[in-house]
């Protein structure tokens, strides 16, 4: 903790602060509300109903019309704090709302006199209020549990998927010289430039053709290699000492062996980088999923929540909180491997 503070309160200067560090702090905490206030927003909206979310001007936390339930009323009453014609404030329930009429009664006294009022004359009585309806509801209109399994299935065996092809096309265009081999590398990099909207059409016309439409497989194995994985591990595997994999070729090590336990291990930050790239792309691909998946019971969480979304209303409510339930899994796995993106972005490219 100290060394947290001693970094953050560490100046240019040598008794006071210099321009540079007020421009300094500036900057990181601009980038920082960049980054992480929409995020911060997007749960905050999860906990309000649908009114408060059409609210004009919006307000960042959750706010809740408080309520007073009265022995002769079966539903609770709103409260309302009233301006009355003499200049006087007191809080009063509504009972019922005609019009631009509202009929107002004292909750300390129900059975007193009932007070008629424009609805202009009132401001509801609000206070912040976390509300999990919103989670409860969607989780059980939602087909949730379903379609978290599937995208859970999804992620883990495209993952591992990635992890496998990759590694094994950058342990190859790394350590092996063969004639093409920089040819290859290239081609295969240069395929970044292709956008997305090209192949759909190509691809999904092979999956048909075998027979992996509406099925997980059919999602899970298009994607497996990524040009952006086999760079990655390929200029991460360039730094490991041939020396190595030379001296365990002269002690009778195979080729599956040199890569299973000297490859595998020393790259292990470039394959947590590609392990958190590609749990992001899985998870939240949305475009692959829904033109291969027609079945709702194979659906993902990102193609689930389409549902949400109707021909006349979006129910931005239960999509808000589906959505920050969603974002769990990420953060996880990025707390869990974030130690990693540093050291391994870092010492790519380096010899």
């Amino acid at each position: 903790m100290a060394t947290v503070i001693d970094f953050f309160t560490r100046t240019r200067g040598k008794n006071r602060l210099h321009m540079t560090d007020f421009l300094t702090y500036l900057y990181l905490a601009a980038g920082t509300l960049l980054m992480f206030g929409p995020i911060v927003w997007l749960v905050m909206s999860s906990f309000k109903d649908r009114a408060e979310l059409v609210r004009f001007p919006p307000r960042f936390l959750p706010y809740h019309q408080e309520t007073v339930t009265l022995p002769d009323y079966k539903d609770p009453l709103p409260l309302f704090r009233v301006t009355l014609d003499d200049g006087s404030v007191r809080t009063l329930a509504q009972v019922r709302r005609v019009g631009i009429e509202a009929q107002m009664i004292d909750p300390q006294n129900p059975e007193g006199e009932v007070v008629r009022v424009n609805i202009n004359q009132r401001e509801p009585v609000e206070s912040i209020y976390f509300s999990f309806e919103n989670y409860t509801r969607g989780v059980t209109r939602f087909n949730f549990w379903t379609y978290l399994w599937n995208s859970v299935i999804v992620t883990v065996a495209a993952t591992i998927l990635t992890l496998l092809v990759n590694s094994m096309a950058a342990f190859a265009l790394s350590k092996y010289e063969f004639r093409g081999r920089d040819a290859i590398f290239v081609l295969t990099v240069s395929t970044l430039m292709v956008p997305i909207s090209v192949i759909l059409i190509p691809v999904f016309l092979v999956i048909t053709e075998i027979g992996w439409t509406n099925t997980l497989i059919g999602v899970i194995v298009p994607g497996a290699a990524t040009p952006t994985g086999v760079f990655l591990l390929r200029q991460y595997m360039l730094t490991i000492p041939d020396e190595l994999i030379d001296s365990a070729r002269i002690d009778g090590a195979s080729e599956w062996r040199i890569y299973l336990q000297i490859i595998l291990p020393l790259a292990r930050p470039a394959l947590a980088v590609l392990t958190i790239f590609s749990v992001m792309w899985r998870w939240n691909d949305f475009l692959w999923p829904l033109i291969v998946l027609t079945r709702s019971e194979l659906f993902t969480l990102q193609v689930g929540l389409n549902s949400f979304q109707g021909d006349l209303q979006t129910q931005w409510d239960l999509v808000l909180a589906m959505t920050v339930l969603t974002l769990l899994p990420i953060t996880l796995v990025f707390a869990v491997l974030q130690r990693y993106i540093t050291t391994g972005i870092a010492t790519t490219g380096m010899k």
